[in-house]
């Protein structure tokens, strides 16, 4: 990861046990890093993971509802994250719009090796993210041959806030639910569902459930209504008050059956879902 523009490696590992849990973080670095900023970096690990989220109000509202128990069951203690920072995920956002699976991470591959940082730690490589002036400087024609096509542009105005210090990150995290939502959707490239995704991973905001897009809507007409997304689709507005039944927990709730279908695909040829996901 990319932290306070320091390029480090880290080792995430459980170093306790289900009832008295604990994590290791292992930090790399090129140069010797000051306590004060270890510090800052592990407070920010908290907020990326999510340690400090109190799910027992979470499991408590939604004890007695037959199609979360046995999921609540399965992966108790799961909790939402995302390990990059809100412009990794902004990139994220904007390669995945109207493509496949398989030609996102395709888009992704491309980007890290043309503007990435290669880094090893542990005896391994891994992609480390560019800062984002890299790109906010880069040239649209050569994003459009690397295959990026429309996005090229929305990957270079996203970028350039963030490279002229405009948005700041943390002082985000401390505004309304509001403000945040009106700073994401004025960003170049950004739409409803790419805002609704963020609102929820990057701000831990349980409850943020505005859009559907098609693809979820194909998804959740099979997970949540058990009806054949090909020959009937259920209507945006019967999903969203359908999912308000989880009221201040709604997008949580739907994170845990989405997680569930996933890892279920990891052991079993889902075909229905296989037609969706094209990897």
């Amino acid at each position: 990861m990319v932290w306070k523009d320091q390029p480090l490696g880290l080792i995430i590992q459980s170093a306790g046990s289900n009832k008295q849990p604990k994590v290791k973080a292992s930090v790399f670095s090129r140069t010797q890093l000051a306590k004060d900023f270890l510090n800052q970096l592990k407070q920010e690990l908290i907020w990326r993971f999510n340690f400090n989220l109190d799910l027992s109000k979470f499991y408590q509202a939604v004890s007695k509802d037959k199609k979360l128990r046995p999921v609540v069951k399965k992966f108790r203690g799961l909790r939402p994250m995302h390990t990059g920072s809100l412009y990794e995920y902004l990139i994220i956002a904007i390669v995945l719009q109207n493509a496949t699976v398989r030609s996102s991470v395709s888009m992704m591959q491309t980007l890290f090796e043309n503007y990435g940082q290669l880094v090893k730690f542990d005896n391994r490589l891994f992609w480390c993210f560019w800062q984002p002036k890299k790109l906010a400087h880069a040239s649209e024609q050569k994003l459009r041959r690397l295959k990026m096509g429309y996005r090229a542009k929305s990957l270079i105005k996203v970028s350039q806030p963030f490279a002229d210090n405009e948005i700041d990150e943390l002082e985000l995290r401390n505004e309304s639910q509001e403000e945040q939502k009106e700073t994401l959707i004025s960003l170049y490239g950004i739409g409803p569902a790419s805002v609704g995704y963020i609102m929820f991973d990057v701000f831990h905001h349980w409850d943020y459930l505005r859009h559907i897009s098609p693809w979820e809507q194909k998804i959740y007409t099979k997970l949540f209504f058990n009806k054949d997304y090909e020959k009937e689709l259920v209507p945006v507005e019967k999903m969203l008050k359908y999912f308000n039944k989880w009221g201040k927990w709604k997008m949580l709730a739907i994170h845990y059956v989405w997680e569930d279908i996933w890892w279920r695909r990891r052991n079993k040829h889902i075909p229905w879902l296989e037609k969706l996901v094209r990897l």
